[in-house]
């Protein structure tokens, strides 16, 4: 019996990764995530009572939950982790940190990856990241060099005493690329392309054990510059002050009483074009409380931002200088009518600092000049079922609505001089992007899945569905109607093996794009700008293998983009075709 479960898990695996007929690739993410710089995912932090392990050694063994956020799906050329997903799996319940890692693929793929660590006298833990990939790039494609390469190196301490636990880390990353996707043009094989970007990052956090008057206190800093002379400062630092489960006389009823105080100062000055240059200071106070009974409860809350922010360019005749006040409304109820039924509602708001660096995590193929604003979501309704039955299935089915202010996105830039000549700038091929902003309505619908149909199977699945209703453009550039993806997780012969399957896929995508002509004499380019064209779907089939021949010798294979679909990320950027990679893993 035990044998034809195996063998119907393994058909089930096999025959997903046909049953979708189109595919994308997808970029490699080695697991390497270090509180509290989570990228892709966030803490969820609501005033909902939440239960903190202690004892300290507890804790460290349990980390803590985190919910799964607008994960784009998208993978492109690009090799490093500025987008795309882990697509590799992992040995649950058996990770080591200390492990050095080395693998080899087609396309002149290069894989180096280390995490060490040492837990010294009174529970202090200091260790090492470290973290490299390379590709060759599309030589067959294109004439010119579209090599890109990812360094990451940090440095990490962990301490956990008896009050709660803290972490400091240092992180500094490179990544260098090439603005490779030019349309419009043919320009010589010998053309400059390059850009890169530095970035040193230093993050400290504290978290309290107990939910008493002082949670958690968090500093983040970030220092980036570019190969065009970009520089961004920016520094965040937020507490949550709390006060749980006073009991409200013998109802049953449980108050949780919270206070989230935030500061951000961001700094970016750009060289290029325009020369824009922004500073922005912003105060957050989030007061909220929330009543419980079991699963169910009321939170009523408030957020507010007291925003300062500065903008110039060349194009300005003064600075503009911008002092605001915001208010946003924050409720959620849950309903519990038992743990596979529980209904949710609310509302929300907020405003997002836009700043150079999320862009470049967005898309890095942006000029190295962005006018910067914040985007305001006025308001936010939303209503969902969430639950989890006979702890084998769980799902999450959420619909909202918000009306937001300065909606940031993507439109690909023209050329920024017309002269009759392919010696030009690495971004003057009408190869790169601008954020641009609109105010709109957002409707969105989204589903979360996680399904244990076997003890050593594990199936997962989302969904997103995003329309936008702007006040200006027709339509929103660069962002697909519907977002999906499905993988599933297989260990065999004792957890020797693991087997691993993700499939990633997006609707057809509006862009605008340009066509470009010689006219005149003397001759000078022409472009004509098409304002509704499309950047097809993809569908993106990933699998990956890991066997342990020892208990600290594994080898890997990961296969990416496996139909070696040949679509575009952005318009003109072209991913790689299929990839195979192989490598070893050495754990200590």
């Amino acid at each position: 019996m035990n044998k034809r479960i195996q063998l119907l898990s393994i058909i089930f695996l096999g025959f997903s990764s046909v049953a979708f007929s189109q595919i994308k690739e997808e970029k490699l993410i080695l697991t390497k995530k270090r509180e509290p710089e989570v990228k892709k995912i966030e803490k969820k932090k609501t005033s909902v009572e939440t239960i903190k392990n202690y004892p300290p050694e507890e804790k460290s063994q349990n980390p803590v939950k985190y919910t799964i956020t607008d994960v784009p799906a998208v993978s492109d050329f690009k090799t490093s982790t500025i987008q795309g997903e882990d697509v590799t799996p992992k040995f649950e319940g058996s990770a080591q940190n200390n492990y050095v890692q080395f693998g080899m693929g087609n396309y002149g793929k290069i894989l180096g990856d280390a995490n060490i660590s040492k837990t010294l006298k009174n529970k202090l833990e200091v260790g090492l990241d470290a973290h490299f990939l390379s590709t060759q790039g599309l030589k067959k494609e294109y004439d010119w060099d579209s090599k890109q390469s990812s360094t990451k190196i940090g440095a990490f301490l962990n301490s956990y005493g008896d009050k709660g636990k803290f972490n400091l880390n240092a992180e500094y990353g490179l990544d260098s690329y090439k603005y490779y996707g030019i349309y419009a043009l043919q320009p010589s094989a010998d053309v400059d392309l390059d850009q890169r970007v530095n970035q040193f990052k230093v993050n400290g956090y504290y978290d309290f054990y107990s939910n008493e008057i002082l949670n958690d206190v968090r500093v983040k800093s970030s220092f980036l510059n570019d190969h065009f002379d970009a520089q961004e400062n920016q520094v965040s630092i937020l507490a949550n002050f709390s006060k749980h489960a006073v009991e409200l006389g013998k109802s049953g009823i449980n108050l949780n009483a919270d206070l989230g105080v935030g500061l951000e100062s961001v700094k970016t000055d750009f060289a290029l074009e325009n020369k824009n240059s922004s500073t922005f200071f912003n105060m957050n106070l989030a007061p909220k409380v929330t009543f419980r009974k079991g699963e169910s409860y009321l939170m009523v809350g408030s957020s507010f931002s007291f925003l300062n922010a500065k903008n110039s360019n060349l194009i300005l005749s003064e600075q503009l200088k911008n002092n605001k006040t915001y208010w946003f409304p924050q409720a959620e109820f849950q309903l519990a009518a038992a743990n596979g039924f529980k209904f949710y509602a609310g509302i929300d708001g907020g405003l997002k600092l836009n700043t150079y660096s999320d862009l470049l995590q967005q898309n890095p193929f942006i000029l190295s000049d962005q006018y910067l604003k914040p985007t305001e979501t006025k308001y936010h309704f939303y209503v969902g079922l969430r639950g989890d039955i006979d702890e084998m299935f769980k799902y999450d089915i959420s619909a909202g609505y918000a009306k937001m202010r300065d909606v940031m996105f993507f439109k690909g830039n023209d050329l920024f001089t017309n002269d009759y000549t392919l010696n030009r700038s690495a971004y003057n091929f009408a190869n790169t992007f601008s954020a641009v902003y609109d105010d709109g309505n957002v409707s969105n619908i989204k589903a979360n899945l996680q399904y244990f149909p076997l003890a050593n199977l594990i199936i997962d699945g989302e969904i997103g569905f995003t329309k936008y209703d702007l006040k200006n453009y027709e339509n929103i550039y660069n962002v697909p109607l519907l977002n999906a993806s499905i993988g599933a997780k297989y260990t065999m012969f004792d957890k020797k093996l693991l087997l691993g399957f993700k499939g990633i896929f997006a609707s057809d995508r509006t862009a605008n794009s340009f066509a470009i002509e010689g006219v005149g004499a003397p001759m000078l380019y022409q472009s004509t700008e098409n304002t509704n064209d499309k950047v097809g779907g993809y569908a993106d089939i990933n699998l990956s293998a890991e066997y342990k021949i020892h208990k600290n010798f594994s080898i890997f294979a990961l296969g990416n983009n496996l139909t070696s679909s040949k679509y575009q990320t952005y318009k003109g950027y072209k991913v790689l075709g299929a990839q195979i990679l192989g490598g070893v893993k050495i754990t200590f």
